[in-house]
């Protein structure tokens, strides 16, 4: 049988790419979302205060590798990129994890404020599974 594997995190340059795989567990317990962003509110704080205004870029990135069966010789490889920024505090309702501090300057809106249909069009692991889709035979 076919099978997919994923894996996602959010990249800050100034922080080394932390959290990055680390982004689930970023604060020590996994999957606690007020933890991690809270914890990397905290470990952006000495930049933004050295940086006066500047904004923090980041990334989340999509990985995808499909096998297409159990023995399979070549996995099919995607990769999704979404750029932006990182907010000092958190702003939307929806998305989960570091969504509501990613904000999207071409929008003017974070990740958590976008709907569910235009998240999924624009960010990276729909990029990715686009890419994917893109490399299967039809």
């Amino acid at each position: 049988m076919p099978a997919i594997a994923d894996d996602s995190g959010l990249c800050v340059p100034v922080l080394g790419n932390a959290p990055g795989i680390y982004s689930a567990r970023y604060a020590g317990e996994h999957g606690n979302d007020s933890k991690n962003n809270a914890k990397l509110i905290a470990d952006l704080q000495p930049i933004r205060d050295a940086q006066a205004n500047e904004p923090i870029k980041g990334l989340f990135v999509c990985v995808l590798a499909m096998v297409r069966h159990a023995d399979d010789p070549l996995p099919i490889i995607a990769q999704g990129l979404w750029q932006g920024e990182i907010l000092e505090t958190a702003h939307g309702d929806g998305g989960f994890g570091y969504d509501p501090l990613f904000w999207l300057p071409e929008l003017q809106a974070s990740a958590a404020s976008l709907s569910a249909a235009d998240k999924n069009h624009i960010s990276h692991r729909g990029q990715a599974i686009q890419q994917l889709l893109a490399q299967l035979p039809l």
